[in-house]
This record gives C-alpha cells, structure tokens and sequence, in this order.
C-alpha cells in the first residue's frame, strides 16, 4: 500500500477550510457583542468590565486566527493549483486576480493592524478605540475573503471543508 502525498494535501486544506468557517464564525460572533463604533469615553467608563476586555480580547485573537488560518489556505491551496508560493507577494497576486482579496493593500493593511496589537501595548483608550473600530471595520474584508477562498477552493480543486460541522454558522454571516 503506497502513501498518497497529494491525498494528505487534499485533506490538509479541506482541513484549513473548516478552519476558515469556525475562525470567522466565532469572530462575527465576538464582534455582534458590541455595539460599533466603540467611543474612548465608553471604554475608559468600562475599563474595569473584565466581560468587555475578555470579548475585545477574543476579536483581537479571532481576526489573527482567522487571517493566519486564510494565509494557510491561500498557500496551501496555490501549491495545489500549481503556482508559485516561494514568496507571500506572489500568492496575494495571485488570489488578488482570482478575485478572491479585493486588493493587496487591504490584506496588508489588515496583517498592519492585526501586528499593532502583537507588538504595541496601548494605554490610551483613544487608541485602543481605533484598533478596535479598524479590526471591526476590516473584519468584513476578512469574512468576504474567505468565503471567496472557500468557493475558489471548490470550483478549481472541488475540495470543500473536512466536515459541514461549521456550514451554517459560515453561512449565518452572510445572511
């Protein structure tokens, strides 16, 4: 019995797929929490609201999740398509012409975004208000990618997500 590579890879994006479907479901969830735009007098008047920060907390991470987990898929899928993937510029092209992201810019503004968080610890509730407000604002953008990326998946590959366990809940989002 011989082992089928390009089978483990089929599997391993359908695989990534799912995890599209769950990353932005749980992200439009987190995010129907608020009410947007979120105002720095709000936020400064709820700075002790652990169930607040423990929401803002879980949209920072979803939108990473789900814009790592997109990532994943766009190389993974362009491997199976027979492109280039030997630099993220190249695949962003690629899925840019596709028409699955609008345009290289909004995914790196996006991935901008999502590294201020990483990396820059605000106290000002002012900018912790406008972090929010984008990550709100650019989620969209996400949620419309991968749906894109899915149906793309489907046409060109006929690989669809491991499993309908999260189909719905997708769905829901762009009802």
């Amino acid at each position: 019995m011989t082992h089928d590579i390009l089978d483990d890879q089929q599997r391993q994006l359908a695989r990534l797929l799912e995890a599209i479907q769950r990353c932005a479901w749980f992200l439009h969830e987190s995010d129907a929490k608020l009410a947007w735009p979120i105002e720095a007098e709000w936020l400064t008047e709820h700075k002790k609201d652990v169930d607040l920060f423990e929401t803002l907390a879980a949209i920072n991470e979803r939108f990473a999740k789900l814009q790592d987990s997109l990532a994943s898929a766009m190389r993974h899928s362009a491997l199976l398509m027979g492109e280039a993937t030997d630099s993220f510029l190249k695949i962003l092209a690629l899925f840019e012409k596709q028409g699955v992201i609008d345009s290289m810019a909004d995914w790196q503004r996006c991935r901008a975004v999502r590294n201020m968080a990483a990396h820059d610890y605000a106290t000002s509730y002012a900018d912790i208000a406008e972090h929010f407000n984008l990550l709100h604002q650019l989620s969209g953008m996400l949620f419309q990618t991968s749906r894109q990326l899915i149906n793309l998946c489907e046409q060109s590959l006929g690989i669809q997500p491991a499993t309908n366990d999260f189909v719905d809940e997708f769905d829901h989002i762009f009802a």
